[in-house]
């Protein structure tokens, strides 16, 4: 698992600056499922985006009620499998369902939490990572990512998101609202998708 000091800081944060990170890092994986999708006709990225606004939603509509364990139903009919598409997409796909539904885990179990934050923190990192791999051959860890520019452009996008949550001193509707509109105003993926 990739390692930095962001995930450390982010643990002193209040749980719905936990939940608007991981949010904030599934909204960012989520044109590489759509890009996917688009490639193989395999689902509707649509009903991914669904499960990811009723996330947002709980962070931000007073009194919304999601049945989360409903919403993990519908995103297993979503998850494709590496066996059955010899394309590379295929992989972050994967990537942004796992994230997705471990995000739904931890809304179920807020036990989960800090775990959950930490996974999904460096499955971001790893999604880069692993693209940069298949690139160029070299294997990225926690002893050499600091040479590889991708996987710091995908840390300092994480320590953006955290800096900005840092300084809400309340749950902060506006700013949830604003980091998320920020992220569809330029959906561009942690490995460089744009849609």
């Amino acid at each position: 698992m990739l390692k930095n000091p962001v995930q450390l800081r982010l643990e002193k944060l209040e749980p719905w600056q936990h939940l608007t990170f991981m949010v904030s890092l599934c909204e960012r994986m989520y044109p590489n499922y759509a890009f996917f999708c688009q490639e193989t006709e395999f689902a509707e990225a649509q009903k991914y985006r669904s499960i990811l606004d009723s996330i947002w939603e709980i962070l931000t509509v007073k009194n919304a009620k999601i049945n989360f364990e409903n919403q993990l139903e519908k995103l297993e009919e979503l998850v494709p499998s590496s066996d059955d598409f010899d394309l590379y997409a295929v992989r972050p796909a994967i990537d942004a369902c796992v994230a997705l539904a471990d995000l739904l885990h931890a809304m179920l179990d807020r036990d989960l939490m800090l775990e959950t934050l930490e996974k999904l923190s460096s499955l971001s990192a790893e999604t880069v990572a692993d693209l940069e791999y298949a690139q160029t051959g070299i294997e990225i860890t926690n002893e050499n990512q600091k040479d590889n520019e991708a996987v710091c452009a995908e840390w300092d996008m994480q320590w953006a998101i955290f800096r900005a949550l840092k300084e809400a001193e309340r749950r902060d509707i506006d700013l949830i609202k604003g980091l998320r509109q920020e992220l569809r105003e330029e959906p561009i993926s942690n490995i460089g998708i744009a849609l």
